[in-house]
């Protein structure tokens, strides 16, 4: 997948929300939104939930949630100048269910804040790839909605959100 077009799009949001609100610095709070967005995500699969009988959301409730977490990592990129990125990286995940997928996007996601290197970075986008494989989603299902969600995202800034 090609990044190039996402990267553009984020850095225009990001820059339309730093004028709107005059923020400088708000790389921690990205990095914290993007570990809560995971396990928003997380949570809309229900993965974990083994005292549950209800199954997951909806796949576009999931999807949805997904982006929401791509927004915050394409952001962090853009921060850190390593938006030069152009493929998705390839994921060497296996035979590892969802949940202990999870679980090693949270660990990349910390890693990469604690060390900032573009490795970190990628990786996380490697578990990613791997989260988007083992749920289903498609190349044009994830720029769609990323699309989508940054135009709402647009439209609530407008509002007041």
């Amino acid at each position: 997948m090609k990044l190039h077009q996402l990267f553009e799009m984020q850095r225009a949001l990001d820059t339309y929300i730093q004028k709107n609100h005059q923020t400088n610095e708000t790389f921690a709070e990205r990095g914290l939104a993007l570990v809560v967005e995971l396990s928003e995500l997380a949570n809309e699969t229900r993965c974990f939930k083994f005292w549950s009988t209800k199954g997951p959301s909806a796949d576009d409730v999931i999807l949805e949630e997904y982006v929401d977490s791509i927004h915050f990592l394409l952001s962090l990129g853009i921060e850190k100048g390593f938006d030069g990125l152009e493929d998705w990286p390839a994921s060497d995940a296996k035979d590892q269910n969802l949940t202990q997928q999870f679980i090693q996007t949270g660990q990349s996601i910390y890693a990469f804040l604690d060390s900032l290197t573009f490795e970190d970075y990628k990786n996380i986008w490697m578990n990613y790839g791997a989260l988007a494989n083992t749920l289903g989603f498609t190349e044009e299902q994830i720029i769609q909605a990323y699309i989508d969600k940054n135009e709402e995202n647009y439209a609530r800034q407008k509002s007041g959100y």
